[in-house]
């Protein structure tokens, strides 16, 4: 084998290692009543959450973690269903500038995990017997600059 070049051994290594589902609840508690009723007008309130986890000194684990409850406005905002879902990977990340962690961990692993996460709750909406519930795509970069204004005005 060749020996490495202190160049070579300094290249930044990023990438998602392992994907999985932390906790996952789907409810629709006003079954079957709810596939009763005509002209429903969804209403989502919704809810999301980002963690992360330094597992060693390559490693960690970043999170999404999503509530999402959809109301019917046309019948006194009775529940249609609820998904709550933490969505987690872990990540490599070797060589990376300690100044450029907090943006990878809020802004790039979310992007590489979301997708996914999306997918998730999609499918259990249709298996719960409804339309399929697209979230829309997240701005995590703007999410990250609004934070960081937010903590500089603080």
């Amino acid at each position: 084998m060749a020996e490495q070049t202190p160049e070579q051994q300094e290249i930044p290594i990023f990438r998602m290692q392992k994907m999985y589902i932390k906790d996952f609840s789907f409810e629709s508690p006003n079954a079957p009543k709810v596939f009763l009723v005509r002209n429903q007008d969804p209403k989502v309130d919704f809810n999301l959450q980002l963690k992360n986890q330094k597992l060693d000194d390559d490693h960690t684990e970043v999170s999404i973690a999503i509530t999402a409850k959809v109301l019917d406005k046309n019948n006194e905002d009775a529940v249609m269903f609820i998904v709550e879902i933490e969505h987690a990977a872990v990540f490599l990340m070797k060589n990376i500038p300690e100044e450029h962690h907090e943006r990878v961990l809020a802004v790039d692993c979310p992007l590489m995990l979301f997708p996914f996460t999306r997918q998730i709750v999609c499918q259990v909406a249709v298996d719960g017997g409804f339309m399929p519930f697209l979230m829309e795509p997240i701005n995590f970069i703007a999410l990250y600059d609004n934070a960081q204004r937010q903590q500089k005005d603080a």
